[in-house]
C-alpha cells in the first residue's frame, strides 16, 4: 500500500524567512498523508527561527550553526524516518500532489530517485511561463552512461524537484560538507545512477523561485559558469572515488573529452574571459548568441541581446535589411561593441550586408572559434 511508505520532506533554510512559510505550508498540505516535515535552519539571522517555532509540533525543527547546504542535508536526514526523502529549498514550493505522484514509483525497489520539472516563479510567486529544466529529464538505468561520460552527463532537476530512496541515501550520506557547502543536490545527482534506476515525471510538481537573493541566479553568466566548472571538478573527484571503491577505474580527463556539458562550460568560460579582456568595465555591448548564453553575460558590463525587443532577445532578423536597421538603431543608442558568439556565427554569412558594414566601418578586435568582436566606438577612416 502506498500510504504505508513513509515520506520525509526536509526543508533546508538560511535567511529565507520571507519565503519560508510558503515552503513549509506546501510540505504540510500534501495530499499524501503518511508524511513528516522537518525544517533545518542553517544559522539564520532573520526571523526564520520565529517562523519555524510558530508551527509547534506540526513539524520537527533542527536549529544549527551555519554550515552550508550539505550540512543541512546531513542534519535533516539524521532526524528523518522516511522511506522516501525530499529536500525542499526554503524559497521553493511543492504542488499538493507532488509527494503522492512521486512515491508511486518507489514501489519498484530498484528506483533510487524520482525527479520532475518545476515551474519558474519570480520573487512574488508569479509564474514566468518557463519550466526548469527546459530539456526532458533522464529516465531509466544510466549507470553505464555515467561511468563513461562522468558527472553532469544526464539531465536532472534542481533540489526541490527530486525524491530519493532511503536505501540510497544511507549509502552516500553524510555528504562531504566542505566540498558541498553549496550544491549538495549535485552530490546526490552525481552518485544516484551508480546505485539504481531513476524515473522522470513529465509534468511540473512544484515551483522554483528566481530572485535577487538566490546565490546562483543573481550572479552574471561568467560568475555562474565559473562556479559550475568548480562544481564539476568536485563532482568528478567524488564520482571517481566511489567508482574506485566499486573496483571501476575512471579517468576524469577522458570524461572532459566526452562530456558535451563540460565542453560547453569550458568554451563559454574561455569566451567570457576573452570578452572581459577586450570590453572595459562599464561598457555596453550587443550580443548575438541566439539567446543561448543568458541575459547578463559579463560582470560589470551591460549586454543587449541582438536583436532586442523590450529588453529581450527578439529572434533572428527576418532579412539582411532588418539586421542592418536593428544594428544601426542599437549603435545609435550607445552600444560600444558588437559581439558574435559561436552559436550565431552563421549570421555573418546569412546577413552579408551587416557583415560587410561591420568589417568596413569598425575595427575587428577579436576573432577565434568562440568569438568575433567589433569595436564600435570609432569609425574606421577609409
Amino acid at each position: 500500500m502506498l500510504e504505508a511508505r513513509r515520506v520525509s520532506v526536509i526543508v533546508n533554510n538560511h535567511n529565507y524567512g520571507v519565503f519560508l512559510r510558503e515552503a513549509i505550508d506546501s510540505a504540510l498540505n500534501q495530499t499524501y498523508r503518511s508524511l513528516e516535515v522537518i525544517v533545518v535552519d542553517d544559522g539564520s539571522t532573520d526571523d526564520s527561527r520565529h517562523i519555524i517555532r510558530s508551527y509547534g509540533d506540526r513539524i520537527r525543527s533542527v536549529f544549527k550553526d551555519n554550515g552550508g547546504q550539505a550540512s543541512t542535508f546531513n542534519a535533516g536526514f539524521a532526524r528523518c524516518r522516511g522511506d522516501v526523502v525530499l529536500f525542499l529549498d526554503a524559497d521553493d514550493v511543492l504542488l499538493p500532489t507532488a509527494v503522492e505522484t512521486a512515491v508511486r514509483f518507489f514501489a519498484d525497489s530498484a528506483v533510487v530517485k524520482v525527479h520532475w520539472p518545476l515551474w519558474l516563479i519570480d520573487r512574488d510567486g508569479r509564474r514566468t511561463g518557463e519550466v526548469l529544466p527546459r530539456q526532458p529529464l533522464a529516465d531509466g538505468d544510466l549507470r553505464e552512461a555515467v561511468i563513461h561520460m562522468g558527472p553532469d552527463s544526464y539531465q536532472g532537476a534542481p533540489t526541490s524537484g527530486n525524491a530519493w530512496s532511503r536505501s540510497f541515501l544511507l549509502r552516500v550520506l553524510p555528504a562531504p560538507e566542505a566540498d558541498y557547502r553549496n550544491g549538495a543536490d549535485g552530490y546526490l545527482l552525481t552518485l544516484a545512477p551508480l546505485f539504481g534506476v531513476m524515473r522522470a515525471v513529465g509534468e511540473p510538481l512544484g515551483f522554483y523561485r528566481v530572485h535577487e537573493r538566490n546565490q546562483f541566479w543573481s550572479a552574471s553568466v561568467d560568475e555562474r559558469n565559473a562556479r559550475s566548472l568548480l562544481r564539476y571538478e568536485r563532482r568528478a573527484v567524488t564520482l571517481r572515488q566511489h567508482l574506485a571503491v566499486m573496483g571501476i577505474h575512471a579517468d576524469p580527463d577522458d570524461w572532459k573529452k566526452r562530456n558535451p556539458y563540460y565542453q560547453w562550460m569550458d568554451r563559454l568560460n574561455r569566451a567570457t574571459d576573452e570578452l572581459k579582456a577586450v570590453i572595459p568595465a562599464g561598457e555596453t555591448f550587443l550580443l548575438a548568441d541566439e539567446d543561448q548564453w543568458g541575459a547578463q553575460v559579463l560582470t560589470g558590463r551591460r549586454a543587449i541581446p541582438f536583436p532586442e525587443s523590450n529588453g529581450l532577445y527578439g529572434g533572428p532578423p527576418p532579412d539582411d535589411t532588418a539586421a542592418v536597421r536593428e544594428f544601426e538603431r542599437l549603435h545609435a543608442a550607445g552600444a560600444a561593441f558588437m559581439v558574435f558568439g559561436w552559436p550565431a556565427f552563421w549570421w555573418l554569412d546569412y546577413y552579408p550586408s551587416l557583415n560587410r558594414q561591420l568589417h568596413e566601418r569598425f575595427r575587428r578586435i577579436l576573432q577565434n572559434d568562440r568569438l568575433v568582436v567589433f569595436d564600435l566606438r570609432q569609425t574606421l577612416k577609409r
